[in-house]
């Protein structure tokens, strides 16, 4: 897959997991089964809803994996010794990936009406200022020493 050009400006540096993690969902599956919503529960809160009709809660897993929240669908058809004059319910496999972004906790996973619910959590992020003090290269080989409470340079 070529490189995304954002990322190779020298302005953008340490930004090489962003372009992973780009490159991890170009990988992942387009696949619109099962479907799903992404909703904001609250000012902090998300949640995802996938529609799992037919799979019960032994049928499905919730990992995370590198930042990564992967939901997989797992049934037997039962299809042995049984005759379908219609099949129109399919009895497939899936699995749904999502990359979560840094921070953002998993809280629970409920399943309701044929209708898996993650709920996450977006934490407040803190505002970190830092003052970094700047030194003279002209005086930086130079060392004190302290004699009598006095400084001098050596």
């Amino acid at each position: 897959m070529a490189r995304v050009a954002t990322f190779d400006s020298p302005l953008m540096l340490g930004f090489d997991r962003f372009e992973r993690m780009l490159e991890q969902i170009a990988k992942s599956s387009n696949d619109g089964y099962p479907p799903y919503n992404i909703e904001q529960t609250g000012e902090h809160g998300l949640r995802i809803t996938l529609a799992v009709a037919g799979f019960s809660m032994d049928d499905l897993n919730v990992t995370i994996e590198n930042n990564q929240l992967v939901i997989q669908g797992k049934q037997d058809d039962g299809g042995e010794g049984r005759v379908f004059l219609h099949r129109g319910i399919a009895a497939r496999q899936f699995v749904k990936t999502f990359v979560l972004a840094e921070g953002i906790e998993t809280l629970d996973a409920t399943l309701e009406s044929g209708l898996l619910h993650i709920d996450l959590e977006r934490p407040v992020p803190e505002v970190l200022r830092r003052t970094i003090k700047i030194k003279d290269a002209d005086k930086a080989g130079e060392q004190t020493r302290v004699i009598d409470a006095t400084a001098e340079k050596v």
